[in-house]
């Protein structure tokens, strides 16, 4: 009876070492930058940025969707998949009209990745117009 006993945990040891070992491929998103200052701007300014990233991971990351706080803020995402090993970008268009002062916008990024939301982060300081 022992024998059988240690048999059977034995199997299921290596089981679950297997199981361990044998995880779903999945993607990883690195950003080289995950935050950009464009310093002071004037209001109306529009002003553009590119977040570039990496999929770090050993599957096609694909980018579901894109999320910012407010109209002001416009994203573009890739439509195509990111394969392991290669690169992509998030592109960011900030229009500071009718804003003043210091601005710090969230971007999510919402993808397949381990890391299912990945947040990057614009900041500014709006000028008054000069007359």
């Amino acid at each position: 009876m022992q024998k059988l006993v240690l048999i059977l945990s034995l199997i299921l040891i290596s089981f679950v070492g297997y199981a361990q070992t044998g995880a779903a491929p999945k993607a990883v998103i690195t950003f080289d930058k995950p935050t950009h200052d464009f310093g002071d701007i004037t209001q109306g300014d529009v002003v553009n940025h590119v977040f570039k990233f990496k999929n770090t991971g050993n599957a096609p990351l694909i980018i579901s969707d894109v999320q910012v706080t407010c109209g002001c803020t416009v994203p573009t995402k890739p439509k195509d998949p990111i394969l392991p090993g290669k690169t992509g970008e998030i592109g960011i268009t900030f229009s500071s009209g009718g804003k003043m002062g210091k601005q710090n916008k969230t971007i999510t990024v919402v993808s397949n990745a381990a890391n299912t939301e990945e947040r990057v982060v614009i900041t500014t300081n709006i000028l008054a117009p000069k007359n």
